[in-house]
């Protein structure tokens, strides 16, 4: 666990989620001065073209480009991720060890369960993070702030709270999301629209949306105000 507290904790239902949908935000806080972890909720694997070896190794390089302050694979089941008693468990045991500022995680709306899965999830082991009289680890604690990103496979104009300035961070978002070859490369059309012409257009939309070059959308279920997401 890190030394101390996370200003960040992005919450990743598979290595890859966190750095498609908010490798910006991860990469502007940490140029703020913030600390920032990642916890992804299972090795992404099976898939077409990667071994749980390679996704372990793709996860490491994109690690390094973000220069995240921690990061830690939860060891859930990839394709049947619930929200189990076991699973809850776990990850407010990281929430209660972390004791992050804010927690981004998957907006509930997806057509892959895993993510509509793991929303449930991190919001009912942020409950459970503050309890007393349990054996998890840690001392209790209530995550103040979630924040939901946007990594859908519907295709839908999402509704964000607010929007993320990543401008200066864009081209190096996109070459930690190049480290997942195996999933974002090797049998994808080299023909436009690529995978990255996808990624550059999504985020040049809501740049447009603020009057900046690039930036990224996320989603609160509760009021906000200024000062609560800093980055």
């Amino acid at each position: 666990m890190p030394a101390s507290p996370l200003d960040l904790l992005v919450v990743a239902p598979h290595p890859d989620d966190a750095e498609i949908s908010v490798g910006g935000t991860i990469l502007k806080a940490l140029a703020d001065g913030k600390s920032v972890g990642v916890v992804d909720l299972t090795d992404g694997e099976p898939t077409p073209h990667g071994t749980p070896q390679r996704r372990a190794k793709e996860t490491t390089a994109a690690t390094e480009v973000l220069g995240l302050t921690w990061r830690h694979q939860l060891g859930l089941p990839n394709r049947s991720l619930v929200d189990d008693l076991d699973a809850r468990a776990k990850l407010a045991g990281v929430f209660r060890q972390t004791r992050p500022s804010v927690i981004l995680s998957p907006f509930a709306e997806d057509a892959h369960p895993d993510h509509v899965a793991a929303t449930r999830l991190i919001n009912d082991a942020r409950f459970w993070a503050k309890l007393s009289k349990t054996d998890l680890p840690g001392e209790p604690f209530h995550p103040p702030r979630i924040l939901y990103y946007f990594s859908v496979h519907l295709r839908i104009v999402e509704q964000a709270s607010f929007v993320v300035d990543v401008s200066e961070h864009f081209e190096r978002k996109l070459e930690a999301i190049r480290c997942y070859e195996s999933q974002v490369i090797e049998g994808r059309s080299t023909e436009f629209p690529t995978v990255f012409d996808d990624l550059r257009g999504r985020a040049r939309y809501w740049g447009w949306t603020i009057g900046v070059g690039y930036a990224e959308p996320l989603h609160s279920r509760e009021p906000i105000h200024g000062d609560v997401f800093s980055v």
